[in-house]
């Protein structure tokens, strides 16, 4: 649907007017679109988008492949498979009348790394390794190895040529910085330079080289010294000596990566919530991912809220919230309402100047000067009335509080979209609840191919 498309303003200030509106199916069907990743700050929803996006385009007839990063396993939940791991396993219950599949799998890092040792070294080689206390460390811990090993992931499956689409949810970061800079941060540590530093002492020996290696810590971290021995350094040697041969390759493979992310079949998708910071981190990203000529396809704005009652603003909500709870702000049509606004009934006079009829003044049943809402029953059905009354203030008071969130979302992606109308955006509903299901992320999925950010609601 284009900008222009009178439809888009029939709905009103909800509907998010774009430079450009992100066209999913036309990104998912492209057969030259080989790669998509999902990033962006962590509880956006990222995991969702990517499973939603993946069940999407299998149906529509490509084989599919997601990996996720995400230890919460929700993924595998939502696709019905009992556990995920490093290997793809086939989703069941997809529609495959289109002739696609959809595969799932769970990046596990160290043993991710374990496959890179155990294909890149001949079997005794790969067996130190694997059983070195330093690489264990490494492999399990290492600053950016989730990163670098989601890339690695990612390299393999593209390296197959077995998949027409792989989606890749990355890990929640903080920063852009983190995933971005990964491979190169963790090549350039096992390319050899910082680890030949720390091997350098062993090979001095003795008590220089202690002293040289306590020195040389102490200036880098002020602890390390501290705690590093004979037998760190001896592990270290050992490491080094098993990988020597390997520490280029990881350096070539970070770089290769690196440019199969900047390759044309690669599209990047920033996922975030139209919340401030989140969209800040989101800026930040579509900055970094031009920075580094990384290819953009849009911004997929997860859980925006909407109303079935739009028409009706939060002022006018709020006012006829009050009028309910005090009718005596306006004047009111027949009946009690008549009553409740006439002159007598706050003691004023009449143009005659009579004094008020206490027959008008005070119910049947209620006592002298008592108000009129404070009658339990001043009439029949008055009681009833009341609480109509005040349950319905109550619905307007929050349908207020709604189109304020509503307002304040709008002003988060019109700062968002002013700053970069270059980037195409989609929206996405905020549901009751968490997705657990098949359906729930195909219905996801028709979402963001839609863009229509609005629940189904039939009243408020």
């Amino acid at each position: 649907m284009s900008p222009d498309d009178p439809a888009r303003h029939q709905e009103g200030a909800r509907r998010l007017t774009p430079a450009r509106v992100l066209d999913v199916d036309l990104l998912l069907e492209d057969p030259e679109n080989r790669i998509m990743v999902c990033c962006g700050s962590g509880g956006v929803g990222k995991t969702t988008t990517a499973a939603a996006l993946g069940l999407r385009a299998a149906e529509r007839g490509r084989k599919v492949v997601v990996l996720t990063i995400d230890p919460a396993r929700r993924l595998a939940q939502s696709m019905g498979i009992d556990s995920l791991d490093n290997t793809p396993r086939r989703v069941k219950g997809v529609d495959d009348s289109a002739g696609g599949e959809l595969h799932a799998m769970m990046l596990d890092m160290k043993r991710t790394f374990d496959e890179i040792v155990e294909s890149h070294a001949d079997p005794e080689r790969a067996a130190a390794i694997l059983g070195n206390p330093f690489y264990q460390s490494l492999s399990a811990g290492f600053a950016g190895t989730q990163e670098y090993m989601a890339m690695e992931k990612l390299g393999q499956l593209r390296a197959k040529d077995e998949w027409d689409l792989i989606v890749v949810d990355t890990p929640p970061s903080r920063s852009a910085l983190d995933f971005l800079d990964a491979p190169k941060r963790l090549g350039s540590f096992l390319d050899g330079k910082l680890i030949r530093v720390l091997l350098a002492p062993a090979k001095v020996g003795g008590r220089a080289g202690m002293k040289f290696l306590n020195v040389g810590m102490s200036m880098m971290t002020g602890v390390l010294g501290k705690v590093l021995g004979g037998q760190f350094l001896k592990d270290v040697q050992t490491f080094v000596a098993a990988m020597d041969s390997m520490f280029g390759g990881f350096r070539t493979r970070a770089d290769a990566t690196y440019k199969l992310l900047q390759a044309p079949g690669t599209a990047f998708l920033v996922v975030a919530a139209p919340e401030r910071d989140a969209v800040r981190e989101a800026a930040y990203f579509v900055q970094r991912l031009a920075a580094e000529d990384m290819p953009l396809a849009g911004l997929v704005l997860n859980r925006v809220h909407g109303s079935g009652a739009a028409r009706l603003s939060a002022e006018r909500a709020l006012a006829a919230a009050e009028n309910l709870e005090d009718p005596r702000i306006v004047d009111q049509d027949g009946g009690k309402a008549g009553v409740r606004n006439s002159p007598d009934m706050y003691g004023s006079s009449d143009s005659s100047g009579s004094s008020p009829d206490p027959e008008v003044s005070d119910p049947p049943g209620s006592a002298p000067g008592r108000e009129p809402d404070d009658t339990p029953s001043a009439a029949p059905g008055g009681a009833p009335e009341r609480s109509v009354d005040r349950l319905t203030a109550g619905l307007l008071r929050l349908h207020a509080d709604r189109m304020q969130l509503l307002a304040r979302e709008q002003r988060t992606r019109d700062r968002f979209t002013a700053r970069h109308p270059e980037v195409a955006v989609t929206e996405v509903a905020a549901l009751p609840g968490d997705v657990h299901d098949l359906a729930g992320l195909r219905d996801i999925g028709i979402r963001l191919a839609t863009g229509h950010p609005e629940l189904p609601e039939t009243g408020v």
